[in-house]
């Protein structure tokens, strides 16, 4: 049951939250950054801090950038490679066949000595 009487949303020795309190904020701009699917978002920053040349869109998480008309490209989603892709970029097929060839080698060796 709801009393009339009750003050919501604060605690008992709250006061009340000013600049006074809390120290003055520091000035702001507001940058306008635009992603590839036309979304716009507006976060503001310290007046001397550096803005940063992209900012990821809130709505999509597509990078956006400063200006409308060229947004930066979405990034290109790599596909899964596996182990075996990952190795065949490294070594060519002489290689893999000269490791393989001395692996052989080696087995050969160790079952006649025993």
């Amino acid at each position: 049951m709801a009393g009339g009487n009750a003050i919501r949303g604060t605690r008992v020795g709250a006061g009340p939250m000013g600049e006074s309190e809390r120290g003055e904020t520091a000035p702001r701009i507001k940058v306008t950054y635009w992603c590839a699917n036309g979304h716009k978002t507006s976060p503001s920053f310290a007046c001397d801090a550096e803005q940063p040349e992209s900012w990821d869109c809130p709505r999509c998480g597509l990078p956006a950038g400063p200006d409308h008309e060229a947004p930066p490209a979405p990034p290109r989603n790599e596909p899964y490679k596996t182990h075996l892709a990952y190795v065949k970029e490294r070594r060519s097929d002489a290689d893999g066949a000269a490791i393989l060839e001395e692996a052989l080698s080696r087995l050969r060796k160790h079952r006649e000595e025993v």
